[in-house]
């Protein structure tokens, strides 16, 4: 499940450009009716306890299953007002000034004491200031796109008319869990001085509208469901939806609709599910047993490109591969989330409406093609094995397996954060359980309540007691309140803060491996490939090489010569210490390999150096200098056991980067920390990237006497 913010206006209509053009009866449980040899989807219908808050006082003006009208839209979504009757809801949308009326109002408050070329300059700044804004516009819902696995849209678009049945009615089912999901535990509005407490809801208004197709005309049975920002609090009054703790929400809902969508499918179709590795850079997926990879490739054009055009993960690999040109850096992991969004912005091509007769058609003859059997035939007897795999009721899982899996749900949120809260742990609980299918809905609910509690119990909270009396009615079972919810409560753990406490220790304490300054001075005053160091980058290698620091630091924004400082560190201790004293280390296996191939070292990514190291395979050597590069985005836990190595044998380690990162692979912020307390932490400030190849620009536009590129 994924959520992108829809605006006010007109933004609702991308959503009826797909609807087919007809009448009769488009429910997906019925896919041989009507709309099938129509070009486009069914048109949407409204759902949502929410509803109910639009009630006329002559009974409900809506009630879920009702079909959605372009009015309907236009009055909830374009203007903010009910539906039906076009009552007010509350506040209308704020109008937001345009950039002209912005620019004439930063003119006038100008001082009166500027003149000419002055004031001239000053108009041209804010007029470019506010050009280069983003648009801004209200938000007016949320839309929520609920997608299964490729495997099982894959076996829906080539199976038969009561087999693609049953597959929508399991997609269905497990959207409607985690919508109920969302009204119940995420769903709410603020109230008070700058939305000080959250209140509860009646429920939200949402619509959902299927569609069978990506744009790449693959098959992928999908369906977006609008939540619209307004509703109505418990007291009656119209607000808006608590965006924040939405968003917050998305992954913690989008793992338990995964994990809904295993059980129905099971209970229905009788399939099985098996794990799969999607990469370094996203979690494990599960795909349905017995889906051939191939037949997921054909079906995944959009995802893989093909037909001459570049696919989403093709774009996001060339967009981290400039990312990393451009920065120095290779990007932290919310960093790629957000590229993989840029591509798939920039792949997306047209939406081009086809018949569901059509597309099924076009997919069975290239399945048949891959398959090397008919298709839907392939389908019936995938379907017909059956899934042997027990259904659980939630007393059939035991305290000890709900603390043993705890204990890893814990382990995996320490391993990629320094501090979490319940919606993380909600979302890691989710994919642990996701090999386990259980008979209800309620009853994998349960099962995840009593792992998420006990993780909870096990954590260590940072975020103290609300210290204030409550209104009984403000107050919730949880022990929780209106002021300060369960979801918003921080935690982190003991092994966290004491890695946290060592690593501090070693950065204060002498004793490792250091250089002579003869030795630093004459190494540092030698051309490095052509360059020869700054002032700023001859001491801070200088400081380095001779503190004796067990754990050391290098602070540098991207282009501030890191790399060349390092490389003179480089030649000055494999000058004392040997050829091989040297090694790189970086917590992604991209950020490793430029480090060891910008060096000439051996360089690996953090994860697999431990791993060797618990092996027994890769140790380090007394007087070994580690640089651990892009360490501002290296887990805690990770810089704690390599640093706790080094000052065991004698070794000394740099970690390098810049702490203004906020972003992590893994528990993060521990270079940050060690910044802020240490003083004197040897720092690069001046950037010096592009410096040459502006020279060089500057050089051929005097040349050609093209002055105006030289104006900043």
């Amino acid at each position: 499940m994924t959520i992108r913010v829809m605006s006010s206006g007109r933004g609702y209509e991308y959503l009826l450009k797909s609807v087919a053009a007809g009448d009769g009866d488009r429910s997906m449980g019925t896919p041989l009716t009507r709309y099938y040899t129509e070009s486009g989807c069914p048109p949407g219908t409204w759902l949502g306890t929410g509803l109910a808050s639009l009630d006329t006082g002559q009974g409900p003006a809506l009630a879920a299953g009702d079909t959605v009208t372009e009015e309907h839209l236009a009055r909830l979504l374009g203007e903010g007002v009910h539906p039906v009757t076009g009552a007010k809801l509350g506040s209308a949308y704020p109008r937001l000034q345009p950039p002209r009326e912005r620019i004439a109002a930063r003119v006038a408050r100008l001082d009166a004491a500027l003149t000419g070329t002055q004031r001239d300059a000053a108009i041209e700044r804010i007029r470019e200031e506010e050009v280069a804004k983003k648009p801004r516009t209200a938000v007016a819902g949320f839309d929520l796109t609920f997608s299964p696995p490729k495997s099982l849209s894959a076996v829906w678009g080539v199976a038969d008319a009561g087999t693609q049945s049953l597959i929508a009615q399991a997609h269905h089912a497990a959207m409607r869990d985690t919508l109920a999901m969302l009204e119940d535990r995420v769903a709410a509005t603020r109230v008070g001085h700058g939305g000080i407490a959250r209140m509860p809801v009646v429920g939200i208004i949402a619509t959902a509208f299927d569609h069978y197709d990506s744009r790449a005309a693959d098959p992928q049975l999908h369906t977006h469901v609008v939540v619209s920002n307004k509703v109505q609090g418990v007291d009656g009054r119209w607000r808006t939806l608590d965006s924040r703790t939405l968003h917050r929400a998305v992954v913690a809902l989008s793992a338990s609709y995964n994990a809904f969508l295993t059980d129905h499918t099971t209970r229905l179709l009788g399939v099985s599910w098996v794990p799969v590795d999607r990469g370094k850079d996203r979690n494990t997926g599960w795909e349905i047993d017995g889906v051939p990879a191939a037949l997921v490739a054909e079906f995944s054009r959009r995802t893989t490109g093909g037909m001459g055009v570049e696919g989403i993960e093709q774009v996001k690999d060339r967009l981290i591969a400039e990312y990393t040109a451009e920065h120095g850096h290779a990007p932290s992991a919310r960093t790629i989330a957000r590229l993989r969004q840029q591509a798939t912005l920039e792949t997306r091509p047209d939406k081009e409406l086809h018949s569901l007769a059509e597309l099924t058609t076009e997919w069975r003859e290239r399945a048949t093609a891959v398959l090397g059997e008919d298709a839907p035939t392939w389908a019936e007897q995938l379907l017909a094995q059956g899934s042997t795999q027990a259904r659980l009721r939630a007393d059939d899982v035991g305290l000890e397996q709900v603390e043993d899996i705890a204990t890893v749900v814990l382990m995996e949120v320490g391993n990629r954060r320094a501090t979490w809260g319940r919606l993380n742990l909600h979302a890691e609980a989710m994919r642990q359980l996701m090999g386990v299918r259980f008979v209800t809905t309620g009853d994998r609910t349960a099962v995840l309540d009593q792992i998420v509690q006990r993780a909870e119990g096990a954590s260590l909270r940072l975020t103290p007691e609300y210290d204030r009396a409550v209104p009984d009615h403000y107050a919730s079972l949880d022990g929780s309140n209106r002021f300060q919810p369960a979801d918003q409560i921080s935690y982190s753990s003991q092994d966290i803060l004491d890695a946290e406490t060592r690593l501090l220790g070693h950065a204060a304490a002498e004793g490792a491996p250091s250089l002579s300054a003869r030795l630093v001075a004459r190494h540092a005053s030698r051309k490095i490939r052509g360059v020869r160091l700054e002032p700023d980058q001859a001491i801070a290698i200088t400081a380095i090489a001779r503190s004796g620091l067990t754990l050391d630091l290098l602070v540098g924004p991207a282009g501030a010569g890191k790399t060349t400082a390092l490389r003179a560190l480089h030649r000055a201790w494999t000058a004392a210490h040997g050829k091989e004293s040297v090694i790189g280390l970086a917590p992604s296996a991209v950020a490793a390999e430029v480090l060891g191939e910008s060096l000439d070292v051996r360089a690996e990514n953090t994860a697999k150096f431990l791993y060797e190291h618990r092996k027994g395979r890769w140790n380090l050597q007394p007087g070994q200098l580690v640089l651990v590069d892009e360490a501002s985005l290296a887990g805690t836990l990770a810089l704690d056991r390599i640093t706790a190595h080094a000052a065991e044998v004698g070794a000394k380690v740099v970690l390098i980067g810049d702490w203004a990162q906020l972003s992590a692979v893994e528990t993060g912020g521990a270079f940050g920390m060690l910044t802020r307390h240490r003083r004197g932490v040897p720092e690069l400030t001046d950037v010096r990237r592009f410096a040459h190849e502006w020279e060089k620009t500057a050089s051929l536009a005097l040349r050609h006497g093209k002055t105006s590129v030289l104006k900043t």
